[in-house]
């Protein structure tokens, strides 16, 4: 079963919920899940000021202090999960000229940026409400033809804002990339490219459950 995600077209005044759930469903993005099981609620961002906008409104499960901590989680989840590569060359081509950058953790800690990664493109966050939870996020980073997918590359999404409900594995965090060598050419096709199944997550959601 395909979960979607669609494209948001909110305006700025303040909808019912009923409402304005319905126009975030219209128009049905496809995202590219495997397996049927219970759905959480989730929006999706390209940016925090988009988040902050929409929690404005009032319409969905989020609020604009919901926005900045899923947001700052999202960003250390990608900069530990986010895959490491030896050259900028390599990184797009697995996620899109201009779509990569120098490894800021290395950076910050004086490495000289030696690895490059897959730029943070936007974040997800779902509802745990109905699971004993809070709210979760997922950072997002650009895939190479063009769609959007999880650090480890086992989920791709058509869009990267919109709403609708997604399986709670959506939620979980990959593998650490942290403290281990970039990827060279050699390794990414041996592993089949970026989003092949011999990268795929296999990390816990950290209370999303699943």
């Amino acid at each position: 079963m395909k979960d979607t995600l669609t494209d948001a077209q909110a305006t700025p005044r303040p909808r019912k919920r009923s409402r304005h759930v319905a126009l975030f469903l219209a128009g049905a993005a496809v995202f590219t899940l495997a397996g049927c099981e219970e759905k959480v609620d989730a929006a999706a961002f390209p940016d925090l000021e988009s988040c902050l906008a929409e929690a404005e409104t009032g319409s969905l499960f989020f609020t604009a202090d919901d926005c900045r901590t899923t947001f700052a989680e999202a960003q250390a989840a990608w900069e530990e999960t986010a895959p490491r590569y030896e050259s900028l060359e390599l990184c797009e081509q697995e996620h899109g000229v201009g779509n990569c950058g120098g490894d800021p953790v290395a950076q910050q800690q004086g490495g000289g940026g030696f690895s490059f990664m897959p730029l943070l493109m936007g974040y997800m966050i779902g509802s745990m409400m109905g699971r004993g939870g809070g709210v979760f996020s997922q950072p997002m980073v650009r895939t190479g033809d063009g769609r959007f997918s999880n650090p480890a590359g086992s989920q791709t999404f058509a869009t990267n804002r919109g709403a609708g409900q997604v399986a709670p594995a959506t939620f979980n965090r990959g593998p650490s990339t942290l403290g281990r060598p970039p990827m060279s050419a050699a390794q990414v096709a041996q592993r089949g490219g970026f989003g092949s199944s011999s990268t795929r997550a296999t990390g816990a959601a950290r209370g999303a459950g699943g």
